[in-house]
């Protein structure tokens, strides 16, 4: 870990989703300064998550900014957490993304887990992944993607490996290169 500037914080919230709310959190957040780093956002269920590293050219505590946060009326009933960020900005290589792996089918208990796994095996760093519930006739799908950055040099193993554990589960899988 290496120390980060005490302006560099890392802000969190969950709350019930509604249309605007990314555009009031990034609004306040740019006219307290802030430049927005890496951030996120998803719907999850009927709720959000939002998170982000803002570094603060005007200096700000996690306290000041978490107080502003907490006044904006869209998010009255939100769970807010801003804490200093320790980590450099500067990504290192291994997050750039070079595949992105899709699982779809039914429901299968353990299934990020037995996925996850085999990237892990076959030392590929998962750089971002979402899950979703999709309705259909009779009940639900799931889509699982990764984006992961995973060596050349052991793709060709990776993807039997993982249209192997997914066949195992009865599920789809496709990997797709990125450019």
């Amino acid at each position: 870990m290496t120390s980060q500037s005490p302006d560099t914080l890392l802000i969190s919230i969950i709350g019930r989703d509604q249309v605007g709310v990314v555009s009031a959190v990034t609004s306040y957040l740019f006219e307290t300064g802030a430049n927005l780093a890496d951030s996120a956002y998803a719907v999850l269920g009927e709720g959000f998550e939002f998170s982000c590293v803002a570094e603060f050219s005007a200096g700000a505590t996690p306290d000041e900014v978490k107080e502003g946060l907490t006044g904006l009326e869209m998010l009255a009933d939100a769970r807010i957490t801003v804490s200093n960020f320790p980590f450099r900005l500067e990504r290192g290589q291994s997050a750039a993304i070079t595949h992105v792996v899709e699982i779809s089918g039914g429901d299968r208990p353990g299934l990020v887990a037995r996925m996850s796994e085999v990237l892990m095996d076959y030392g590929a760093n998962i750089v971002r992944m979402s899950s979703k519930r999709v309705p259909r006739e009779g009940g639900f799908d799931y889509r699982t993607r990764f984006a992961i950055n995973a060596g050349a040099d052991r793709l060709t193993a990776l993807e039997a490996a993982l249209y192997n554990t997914a066949g195992s589960l009865r599920l789809d899988c496709k990997v797709e290169a990125q450019g």
